[in-house]
C-alpha cells in the first residue's frame, strides 16, 4: 500500500490496525547468554501472536539476529536481509520493540527508516510509540534515536572505567587462553606443561638465536604441539615472545578507541601502555631473558623494515617464488651462507629447510650459477647484439628528447598540497585530543619524510625539463653501456631475469654435483639445462617452442 494513501486513511480516523497490511517483525538481543536467548524466544512468540491476531493483517515470517550489538548494522545478517526484502516489496509494515533494537546509531536509524518509507514500508517502534507512517514520526525518531546513541556512549565510558578499576585492584583482564597459564576469576596460575614450551621458545630465540619458523619446526620435532595438535603458528610464537606477562609484568592499553560508534582504534606508542611489574602475575621466564629476547626481536624487526624499504625491494631477488622442487612441488627459499671465504646466496627447497636433507634430496642452487645459466640463455636468444644496440640507438634518435614533464610536475605538486592538508588535519586532531602528542609527532614526521622525497623528485623533474636534446657523445655513452650489459660484464641484471623468466623446475634426478633444470620463459619457451659443478660446464638441449605441463606448485 502507498504511504500517502495510508496517511490519508489515518487522517480520516482509521488506525494502523484497520488497514490491510502485510506485517513482519524484527527481534534482536545483543548477547548470546541463556537469559538473553530466552528473551529473544519471548519476543518472537509475542510478535508472531500479536500480528496473527489482527484480522486485517497478513503475517510475514519475522527476522531475528542473535548475540549482535546494535551499535552498527554491518554484521546483522537478518536485519540487512529484511531491508532487502522490504525493497523487494515482500511486506508493508515492520514491528520492533524499540529504536535500540533497530540500531543505536542515530544515523543508521534515520537512514534505514527513510529508505523503508521510500519503498512504502513503515516501522512501528512499539515501546517508543513511534510509527513512521505518522507524518510527525521523523522528529520524534531523531529525538529518541539520539537518546539511544547517547546510551551507547555512556556504556562505553562505564566499561572503560570498570577496566581501569579492575587493573587497580590487581585483576588480570584479557585473554582467558593465554599459553602457559590457567585463568580463573581473573587470576593467573602457571600451567607447568605449557610453561615448559614458553621457556623453550625463549631459550631457542634469545640464547640460540634461532628464527621463529625454525623454532616452530623444532618444537614440533621434539613433540611439542599447539592445542590443536599441529605445529605452533609463527604468530603465536611472536605473541609469546612479545607478551610482558611472561616476565611477570602487567600490560594493557596498547590501543585506544577513537570513535565508540565505528569502534575505530589507534595503536599507542609503547611508552603510553599500562605496563608495570605485577605481583599477581607469576613469571615464567626471567626479566633478563625476556628483555634480551625482545631486544633481539626489535633489532630483527627493524632490520626487516630497512630490508623492505625502497622501491626496488620487490625486484631485489628475481628468483623468489620462481624455483620449484619437482619432487615436492614447493618453492625454493633464499638463504645467505657465511664462511671464512665470505657470503654466498643460495636457494633451498622449503621442505629441506623445514625438515632437513632426509626429507628432500634436491640440491642447493647458487645464485651465481643461476645467473650464469640465464646469461647463457639470453646470449643465445640475442645472438646479433650489434643489431639490438643499433635498434635501441635508432629509437632514441627518433624520439624527441623534449619530454613534456608538465604533467609529472603538476602531479607531484598536487601530492605535496594533499600532504599539507593532511598535516593540517593531523594538527587539528592533536588539538582536539583525538590523538596523543606522541602519535602526532610520529605521523607528522612520516608526512615530512614523504614531502621531502616528493620535493627531491620534483627537483629532478624540473632539472630534466631544462635539459636539451641528447648530444652525439651521450648517444655513444648509451651504446657503450648497452654493450656492457649485453656482455654481462657485471653479471646478469635482475630486471632482465624478471622480464624473461617464468619459473625453474629442479628435476628429481638432480644431485649435488650434477643439476638438471627445466627453465620456462615467459614467452612460452622451455630450455632443458644440465649443469656440472665439477667443471662448471653447462649444456642445453634443443629449446622447445611449447611449454609442457609443469608440476603443480603447492600453497
Amino acid at each position: 500500500m502507498n504511504v500517502l494513501r495510508i496517511r490519508n486513511e489515518m487522517r480520516n480516523g482509521k488506525t494502523i490496525f484497520d488497514l490491510p497490511l502485510r506485517v513482519t517483525f524484527y527481534a534482536r538481543v545483543s548477547t548470546d547468554k541463556d537469559e538473553q536467548l530466552n528473551s529473544l524466544e519471548n519476543q518472537v512468540q509475542y510478535y508472531t501472536q500479536f500480528i496473527q491476531e489482527k484480522r486485517n493483517w497478513t503475517y510475514v515470517q519475522g527476522y531475528v539476529d542473535e548475540g549482535i550489538s546494535g551499535t552498527s548494522t554491518k554484521k546483522r545478517d537478518s536485519f540487512l536481509r529484511m531491508i532487502a526484502d522490504a525493497k523487494a516489496g515482500r511486506f508493508d509494515f515492520i514491528i520492533t520493540k524499540e529504536i535500540s533494537r533497530f540500531s543505536r546509531s542515530t544515523l543508521d536509524s534515520i537512514q534505514y527508516t527513510q529508505e523503508l518509507l521510500e519503498h512504502d514500508v513503515g516501522v512501528l517502534f512499539q515501546n517508543d510509540n513511534i510509527n513512521t507512517l505518522d507524518s510527525d514520526s521523523e522528529f520524534r525518531l531523531v529525538v529518541m534515536a539520539g537518546v539511544a546513541q547517547d546510551e551507547v556512549r555512556k556504556l562505553s565510558e562505564r566499561l572503560k572505567f570498570g577496566f581501569r578499576q579492575a587493573i587497580k585492584n590487581g585483576h588480570v583482564l584479557g585473554n582467558d587462553k593465554l599459553w602457559g597459564y590457567d585463568k580463573k576469576d581473573c587470576v593467573l596460575t602457571i600451567n607447568e606443561a605449557e610453561a615448559q614450551v614458553v621457556r623453550k621458545i625463549f631459550e631457542l630465540y634469545a640464547n640460540q638465536q634461532i628464527g621463529i619458523r625454525r623454532i616452530s619446526q623444532t618444537l614440533y620435532d621434539e613433540g611439542f604441539t599447539s592445542r590443536k595438535g599441529g605445529p605452533f603458528n609463527v604468530l603465536t610464537i611472536r605473541h609469546i615472545l612479545c607478551n610482558p606477562k611472561y616476565k611477570g609484568w602487567y600490560c594493557a592499553g596498547k590501543s585506544q578507541t577513537v570513535d565508540y560508534r565505528s569502534k575505530r582504534k589507534i595503536f599507542l606508542d609503547e611508552d603510553e601502555w599500562v605496563l608495570y611489574p605485577d605481583p599477581s602475575i607469576p613469571a615464567i621466564v626471567s626479566e633478563e631473558l625476556w628483555d634480551r629476547a625482545n631486544t633481539l626481536y626489535k633489532r630483527r624487526s627493524e632490520q626487516m623494515k630497512q630490508h623492505q624499504s625502497g622501491a626496488a625491494f620487490h625486484n631485489r631477488y628475481p628468483y623468489s617464488g620462481k624455483i620449484i622442487c619437482e619432487e615436492h612441488g614447493t618453492s625454493f627459499h633464499r638463504q645467505v651462507l657465511k664462511s671464512a671465504q665470505g657470503s654466498k646466496e643460495v636457494w633451498q627447497c622449503r621442505v629441506y629447510r623445514d625438515k632437513g636433507r632426509a626429507a628432500c634430496s634436491a640440491p642447493q642452487l647458487r645464485t651465481a650459477e643461476l645467473n650464469q645459466i640465464m646469461a647463457d640463455i639470453f646470449d643465445r636468444l640475442a645472438q646479433n647484439k650489434r643489431a639490438i644496440i643499433d635498434a635501441v640507438a635508432a629509437v632514441l634518435q627518433a624520439v624527441p628528447d623534449e619530454h613534456d614533464y608538465t604533467q609529472d610536475i603538476r602531479r607531484i605538486e598536487e601530492d605535496l598540497s594533499a600532504l599539507g592538508a593532511k598535516k593540517d588535519r593531523l594538527l587539528e586532531m592533536s588539538i582536539e585530543g583525538i590523538i596523543t602528542m606522541a602519535e602526532f609527532k610520529q605521523r607528522n614526521d612520516g608526512f615530512n619524510q614523504q614531502a621531502q622525497a616528493l620535493e627531491e623528485r620534483l627537483a629532478v623533474l624540473r632539472a630534466e625539463a631544462e635539459k636539451g636534446q641528447r648530444t652525439s657523445a651521450q648517444l655513444e655513452e648509451i651504446r657503450a653501456a648497452l654493450e656492457r650489459e649485453l656482455a654481462f660484464q657485471n653479471g646478469i641484471h635482475s630486471a632482465l631475469v624478471t622480464t624473461i623468466l617464468d619459473k625453474i623446475v629442479v628435476k628429481r634426478n638432480s644431485t649435488k654435483e650434477k643439476i638438471q633444470l627445466d627453465i620456462y620463459l615467459k614467452f612460452g619457451g622451455l630450455w632443458e639445462a644440465a649443469f656440472d659443478r665439477a667443471d662448471s660446464s653447462l649444456c642445453f638441449t634443443r629449446p622447445k617452442s611449447t611449454t609442457p605441463k609443469a608440476p603443480t606448485r603447492r600453497t
